[in-house]
């Protein structure tokens, strides 16, 4: 085991909902690696307003141990809601989340360590021989994890798999929304940070039942187009906008022209062709899209100004007073 892992303190983020049976054996496991370890930790589950004996069973290990902490959800919130508040709360230098469900496993942390050990900022767990069904869980996962790879540039082969290692430096601060979670790499490279990803054992799920369905996917790549938008034109939403409503406007003046065309040259009245109501349309839409584009503009120079936030990212300074 690389010595310099005792130097680090451990935050590890346990969102659960209706896992009243795994907690215990999860704790267990947990406390025999992070034992080991020698180094300075935290357990916080989030229960995410279980239904099930969970809350009692958190609240039991939290009375046990001091080093267990506990954050009950009033309601339903869903588990990229439930990591943020594991990372708000959380006190460490290292954040670890990871499933609540037995299927990842605690050995792999000190794995995820040495990578960290070794200069990296991040570094993500593959579920390289994943034990869920082929067809309902398998095959989608491989899709979208090719499809977020190809889009955003960050290459990783699992997305989805919550257990992961940051240094706290690179997502402190970020705000997740949606299911945005498994995204969390991306916004550490855009805050300059180093990535890397290595196997790590995926169990069968052997009490309670999975929480993820074919609406979970469609709701991934909603969060994909938010994520690209974001990464290429949040700063300046006016170059999207207005070249859509630029496009719309030229498509409008050649639907006008050839209906002068038709008109005058191939005798042809306006009514019997739809270009008049295409030049209308195609100019309004255009008109509409820039205006977007204005009222963008104004929303992100309020985000950035109100908030006092920068819209550039320091490495480090020399010979000058922060």
């Amino acid at each position: 085991m690389n010595r310099d892992n005792t130097k680090k303190s451990l935050s590890i983020v346990i969102p659960v909902f209706n896992e009243e049976d795994n907690i215990l054996p999860l704790y267990d496991g947990l406390m025999i690696v992070l034992e080991s370890l020698g180094c300075k930790y935290e357990i916080l589950f989030i229960n995410d307003a279980s239904r099930d004996k969970t809350a009692l069973r958190l609240d039991e290990l939290a009375e046990k141990n001091e080093l267990v902490k506990v954050i009950h959800f009033k309601r339903n919130f869903g588990q990229t809601a439930a990591m943020m508040a594991g990372i708000n709360f959380s006190s460490n230098e290292i954040i670890i989340p990871m499933d609540g469900d037995l299927q990842n496993d605690p050995n792999d942390i000190p794995n995820l360590l040495a990578k960290l050990n070794e200069g990296f900022d991040v570094c993500s767990g593959w579920r390289k021989e994943r034990k869920d069904n082929s067809l309902k869980r398998n095959l989608p996962s491989k899709m979208a994890n090719f499809l977020i790879s190809r889009i955003s540039g960050v290459h990783l082969h699992d997305y989805g798999c919550s257990l992961k290692a940051y240094k706290r430096d690179v997502i402190e601060g970020v705000k997740l929304y949606g299911e945005m979670h498994r995204f969390i790499p991306i916004y550490a490279v855009w805050q300059g940070a180093k990535v890397t990803e290595i196997p790590v054992t995926h169990h069968a799920r052997t009490h309670g039942q999975s929480k993820y369905g074919i609406n979970r996917t469609f709701k991934v790549i909603l969060d994909l187009i938010v994520i690209k938008f974001l990464e290429q034109h949040a700063q300046k939403p006016i170059y999207l906008f207005g070249g859509f409503g630029l496009f719309s406007i030229c498509l409008s003046v050649i639907s006008f022209l050839l209906m002068i065309y038709l008109k005058y040259w191939r005798d042809t009245t306006f009514i019997r062709t739809p270009l008049p109501l295409l030049t209308i349309l195609f100019f309004m839409l255009g008109i509409i899209s820039i205006l977007l584009g204005l009222i963008a503009e104004l929303l992100n120079r309020t985000y950035y100004e109100s908030q006092n936030k920068s819209v550039y990212l320091i490495k480090s300074l020399r010979n000058i007073k922060n």
